[in-house]
């Protein structure tokens, strides 16, 4: 599955409509996120939303965030760090590809 079937799909089974959503969802500023943008995400029109929006989304569909992480191909904010360490990062993705092999 892909992140926007993932969105669409958890949306319409908890009965929630794009604008009601897209209410619920704040960007940078305080604003809400537009339904359009929300439309254009569920339809793979634009690439999946920086992390804050993917946080809220998570948190409001009832999602595992690290699921949505992982199907947008980003790092979750608490995984990146300010020093970067080759050894430590290909032991972690090598422990990845195990997991998921």
């Amino acid at each position: 599955m892909t992140f926007a079937q993932i969105i669409r799909g958890k949306r319409k089974e908890l009965q929630i409509s794009q604008k009601d959503l897209a209410a619920r969802i704040k960007k940078e500023d305080g604003s809400t996120i537009s339904p359009q943008y929300l439309n254009d995400i569920e339809r793979e029109r634009r690439n999946p939303p920086p992390g804050y929006i993917i946080d809220q989304l998570a948190e409001v569909l009832d999602i595992p965030a690290d699921d949505l992480y992982f199907l947008a191909g980003q790092m979750p904010s608490d995984l990146r760090s300010s020093t970067y360490e080759p050894k430590k990062v290909r032991q972690a993705f090598q422990a990845f590809r195990r997991k998921l092999g």
